[in-house]
Order: C-alpha cells, then sequence, then structure tokens
C-alpha cells in the first residue's frame, strides 16, 4: 500500500530525542523546548512563538488569550478540519460559517464582510492544504471593523504571501505538528505572534496559569497545554530539515501536476501566494460523493491510499445551522481527493498513484 502520509524522521532526531531520555528531562521543562520556540518564531519571523501540546488546544489557548467566549461570534471557512469550529465552541463563542473561494479554497473575503455583526469579535482564516488564505484583504477587514485575526496555519508551515510567512499576519498563528504534517512531533503545536501581551497570557494559561512568583498559586483557571521536552527534540531535528522537505513536497506536486492536470483534473491551487504542498489535492468536477468513494475504494484494493476532502463543517449535525448555506464547500469536498505525499515518494509511486487514479475516474465516468 502506498499510504497518503509517513513521517520523514532521517535527521537528528533519534540523537536528541536520546538526549533528552539520559538527561531526565523529558516532560515539559527541557532546553529543547525554548529552543524549539525560539527557531520556530525566526522561521516564521515572528518575535515569539509558544509551543503547546497540539494544533487544537493552540487555538482554544488563542481564542481564551484574546478574552473571546460566551456571546461572541468568530467567523470560520466551512471547508477545514472540524477543529476550527469546536475549539470557538469549546470557548462559548458562536462560530459562523462562511463561504470559500473557487480558486484559493479558502475563506471567501467578501463572505466574511457579509457575516460582521455586533457580535463578531474575531476571525480565523484557514491556510487549507497550504495555501495561504487572502490575509492583506482579511487584515484589512480587521483593522476596520476592529476583529481580531487568529490564524490556522496547521497545514501551512512555510507558505507566505509578499515574503510574509503565515503565522505572521494575524494576532497569532497556530500550527500543528502531528504526524502527517511536513513537520511533526507526534501530536503538538505552536501559537506565534509578535505581540508581547499575547505571548506572556499564552504562557501563563499554558501552564495552569499558575503564577511565576509564587509557586502553585493560581488566580485564574488555566490549562495543562504543554508541549514535551521529548516532543521539543524532535520538532528542532525536524526544523533542521524543513527547507528541504518543502523543497521536496513542491517537486511531487509538479510531478503530480504534469501528469493529472492535462486530463481535467485540478490540483492544489497558486494564487497571488506562495503556498507549500502539505498534502497534494486532486479535485474531479462533478464526480459527486457517492462515485468518489468508489474511486477510493477502488484505488486501495489496488494498493493506493487516498482520503477525501474534509466535510463542509455545516454537514455535521451539531452545525445543522448552516447546512446547505456554502455551495464551493460543499462542491470542493464532494469532488476532491487527497494523494500520497511524502518525503521519499518515488516517480515511479507516483506514476503509479496517478495511472490508478485516472483508470478509477474513466470507469466511473463511463
Amino acid at each position: 500500500m502506498i499510504p497518503v502520509s509517513k513521517p520523514t524522521l532521517s535527521g537528528r532526531e533519534a540523537e536528541y530525542v536520546a538526549e533528552t531520555i539520559k538527561s531526565g528531562w523529558i516532560s515539559s521543562l527541557g532546553h529543547y523546548v525554548d529552543k524549539f520556540e525560539e527557531q520556530f518564531a525566526a522561521f516564521c519571523g515572528t518575535r515569539y512563538a509558544v509551543s503547546v501540546a497540539s494544533g487544537t488546544v493552540g487555538l482554544h489557548l488563542a481564542l481564551k488569550v484574546l478574552g473571546i467566549g460566551p456571546g461572541d461570534e468568530v467567523v470560520v471557512p466551512d471547508l477545514t478540519f472540524v477543529a476550527t469550529g469546536n475549539t470557538v465552541m469549546t470557548s462559548g463563542a458562536t462560530p459562523v460559517m462562511v463561504d470559500v473561494c473557487r480558486d484559493s479554497w479558502c475563506i471567501d473575503v467578501e463572505m466574511i464582510a457579509a457575516a460582521i455583526t455586533s457580535r463578531t469579535r474575531a476571525i480565523i482564516p484557514v491556510h487549507l492544504y497550504g495555501h495561504p488564505a487572502n490575509m492583506p484583504a482579511i487584515m484589512a477587514l480587521a483593522e476596520k471593523y476592529k476583529l481580531h485575526v487568529i490564524e490556522d496555519a496547521a497545514e501551512a508551515h512555510g507558505a507566505s504571501i509578499g515574503g510574509r510567512r503565515v503565522g505572521g499576519w494575524g494576532d497569532c498563528g497556530v500550527f500543528s505538528f502531528y504526524g502527517n504534517k511536513i513537520i511533526t512531533t507526534g501530536e503538538g503545536g505552536m501559537l506565534t505572534t509578535d505581540s508581547p501581551d499575547i505571548y506572556a497570557r499564552a504562557r501563563h494559561l499554558r501552564d495552569h496559569a499558575m503564577s511565576r512568583d509564587v509557586r502553585y498559586w493560581h488566580t485564574e483557571v488555566g490549562y495543562n497545554y504543554r508541549m514535551t521536552n521529548i516532543q521539543a527534540a524532535l520538532g528542532v531535528a525536524q526544523l533542521e530539515q524543513i527547507d528541504e522537505f518543502i523543497c521536496q513536497r513542491a517537486a511531487i506536486l509538479l510531478a503530480y501536476r504534469r501528469r493529472l492536470e492535462p486530463r481535467g483534473v485540478i490540483c492544489n491551487p497558486r494564487i497571488d501566494a506562495d503556498p507549500v504542498n502539505w498534502i497534494t489535492c486532486a479535485v474531479a468536477e462533478g464526480l459527486g460523493r457517492a462515485r468518489r468513494d468508489s474511486v477510493a475504494g477502488r484505488l486501495k484494493a489496488r494498493g493506493v491510499d487516498t482520503r477525501p476532502f474534509f466535510f463542509p463543517m455545516s454537514d455535521f449535525p451539531m452545525y445543522a445551522t448552516w447546512s446547505g448555506r456554502n455551495p464551493v464547500a460543499s462542491r470542493l469536498s464532494e469532488d476532491g481527493f487527497n494523494l500520497p505525499t511524502f518525503v521519499g515518494i518515488t516517480d515511479e509511486q507516483i506514476a503509479q498513484v496517478c495511472d490508478e487514479f485516472l483508470d478509477a475516474l474513466a470507469n466511473q465516468r463511463e
């Protein structure tokens, strides 16, 4: 089976992790935590970075740091992983789901503007599948209406607009280091920001809101959202290789494009930005969910793993209020595949994936 994704751990991961074990500093204290935060902030071009236990808790922490809670509304794209909406709900606020653009697949700025009410406090643009949302326009809108912006950059390590990397546009950015991401710490995430106040508040709430002056003294509810030194050791080793990972993933996407786009398959967009190829996307327009799932089943039987695009969040029972409102998100979701994308995939494997994929599509369209 050619998998959709697998981590690349070919650098100094084992060496750094072994060092943490020998030192005994395996929990959330240790020099790799500080090192990873400093180096990731430098990579993103931000002043600060705060490591967290996952991208999901990073989003929740960002909302809490910005004081967003009950009675507030947060505008989010409908087409995204469910954590984007769920963290708004768990903070006590209400997610307002809007459609995405046909060209970039990211949140539609005009739809954001139409969704803003007196209760709107924030926007969470998602850099979907590695493509940046239209941050210049989103930031202009946020400034006009005095809204916070939290970038969901879970899938877009290193993507940029005009030389400015994602995670450095909004009040803060949040990244994921799950096992299938461009760099991984197994689980884990990072909050990036240029604000010293957001940085200090995030660090405070991340560690049970414990006083910096009096140990075990707490004046408010906080969270255990810390990353371990072992995870950070993995992260430092991964970050040493990130430029090469991004370069190889770009070459993988190019190889897919050459084989699929002449046959009418739409691959990852590139609209007024410099995206990264977190995962190769293939959209067969008009296919529909049932036939898409049939294609995926045929591919799996022939040794090629795929996964579907995310469901629109409005398809889920807890978000049924928004059902049917966002046709672009629904269409993309029904027609989209994610194809095997990992550092080390061979040209022969890509050719096999494409041949099997095109054959399965042709079979469905006969």
